[in-house]
């Protein structure tokens, strides 16, 4: 029996019938499709890599303590690794659908909270793989380490030896209780430690509580909600799905160009994404912003591979008002500056930390408290996960684009995840079916957001491919290695 930390419960605690906590990912592959068996053969040879894929959670009776991960006596490959089709024609219309609606479907909570879903018939001959994890699994750095273990960077990797593995005995509830109980009765002396280790390294700790107290500060202005806005309302369990993208290259020119960080310029492209999807709702954004929920990682370098969430927050105010492009990447910039000063993070994830010492039964209540700030609080997330920059491969087949996808809570209708792969930067943007039917104004104001910031249309080298139009899929190139996100330390 493995407890979940107070991070990874507090995702399973805030889920109900239209809050949806999985997170995903949608890979391009080149074809031909994969044969009948081929990649779920693949996903089998690695599962010995990730133990977390063949357990399941399990509740402790009462709420006396956090869930717990245990393995699944039942295991079975077939639920987990599925296969579809599109419709004819078979188009990006047809695709992005189909993941609106895989995505709207909650996972079975008796299984290991994961599912892969092969999709053939693209138009252009290859296919894609949807993949869904549950948060309280992964977080999307954790994800991305995930993401290098069930692919490969060989197109024909060495072939891996049975495991041969088999479930240990599933737990009773008396068990569980005992082993809760066990952990609680276990925590006087792990508050002893932590004192210990706060007077050996006073000169530390005294930073850290000003560093928290600064962030508690500036996080009061959540309690104060944004005018209205129709990025926030009730939220039914359908979801909408699009994307946009952008080329690595191009970021890296506008910041030559304009200053500021990766990571700046992406918000700032954000930001006009948002900014045209209001004027054609026919909202003033005169003078107005937006507030961001911004997840950032403070996994230490020893934790990638660790299948768990290591995530903060800092809630990014993103100018919608300003309408020159590189007036407001320099807003954006100063916003991030400040806010990478103010210790937001910090505190937000001491508050998690101390999550640790309460009750299971408190913490599911918190969690659901959480999700019901005032309404316009929060007005959207957006989530930058930087992943792997070089081609991945499976079933022998190479993965020419990836797009995110991020959970809805709350009242927030609309959510932003980007992830780099191989040379691209893409956007997933998740909707509520409901209420953000038109999500592909803000995908292209996203790629709008980008072209007007670049200096000026690049010369081609010879030989150079020609950057794709918006919404086209890119050929595969080579790519150099590139960070998207800033990384705050764990300590």
């Amino acid at each position: 029996m493995q407890t979940m930390n107070p991070l990874d419960a507090s995702f399973l605690h805030v889920e109900d019938s239209v809050t949806h906590m999985h997170i995903g990912s949608v890979g391009i592959f080149e074809g031909p499709p994969p044969g009948p068996g081929e990649v779920k053969a693949e996903i089998a040879s690695r599962l010995p890599q990730v133990p977390r894929y063949r357990q399941k959670v399990r509740f402790v009776p009462l709420a006396l303590g956090r869930p717990t991960w245990v393995d699944d006596p039942h295991f079975n490959l077939d639920y987990h690794v599925r296969r579809t089709a599109l419709p004819a024609p078979g188009g990006d219309d047809e695709l992005r659908n189909l993941v609106g609606r895989v995505m709207s479907q909650q996972l079975d909570r008796a299984k290991p909270l994961w599912e892969m879903w092969v999709v053939e018939g693209l138009d252009d001959g290859g296919w894609a793989l949807i993949s869904k994890s549950h948060h309280s699994m992964v977080d999307g750095v954790a994800g991305t380490d995930l993401m290098s273990v069930m692919m490969s960077t060989e197109r024909e990797p060495k072939p891996a030896e049975p495991d041969g593995w088999k479930a240990d005995p599933e737990p009773n509830s008396v068990e569980l209780v005992a082993h809760s109980l066990a952990l609680r009765a276990a925590s006087p002396y792990e508050a002893v430690r932590t004192v210990l280790s706060a007077a050996r390294g006073p000169r530390r700790v005294s930073r850290k509580a000003l560093d928290t107290a600064r962030g508690l500060v500036n996080l009061r202005s959540l309690l104060n909600p944004n005018p209205h806005s129709s990025l926030n309302g009730p939220i039914g369990p359908h979801r909408r799905w699009n994307w946009a993208r952008a080329r690595l290259s191009e970021i890296k020119q506008i910041r030559a160009a304009h200053g500021g960080t990766i990571n700046d310029v992406v918000l700032a492209a954000i930001t006009n994404g948002f900014r045209e999807l209001l004027l054609a709702r026919g909202e003033d954004v005169e003078g107005r912003v937006i507030r961001s929920l911004v997840p950032v990682s403070v996994r230490a370098k020893d934790q990638h591979g660790v299948l768990d969430n290591k995530v903060s927050a800092m809630f990014a105010e993103l100018p919608i008002g300003i309408e020159d492009p590189v007036a407001r990447l320099g807003a954006v910039h100063e916003e991030m500056q400040q806010l990478k000063s103010s210790g937001q993070a910090v505190a937000a994830e001491r508050l998690t930390a101390l999550g640790g010492f309460a009750p299971a039964m408190l913490l599911s209540l918190a969690g659901r408290v959480g999700t019901h700030l005032p309404q316009n609080s929060i007005n959207t997330v957006t989530t930058n996960v930087p992943g792997p920059q070089k081609p991945l491969y499976l079933a022998g087949r190479r993965m020419l684009e990836a797009f995110p996808f991020v959970p809805l809570g709350g009242h927030v209708r609309v959510g932003v995840a980007i992830f780099s792969y191989d040379g691209g930067i893409n956007f997933g943007v998740t909707g509520d079916w409901d209420s953000a039917a038109d999500i592909g104004v803000l995908c292209r104001g996203i790629e709008h957001g980008i072209a007007e910031l670049l200096p000026s249309p690049a010369e081609p080298e010879a030989g150079a491919r020609p950057e794709p139009e918006a919404g086209a899929r890119p050929e595969p190139e080579a790519a150099e290695p590139a960070a998207v996100t800033e990384q705050v330390p764990a300590d």
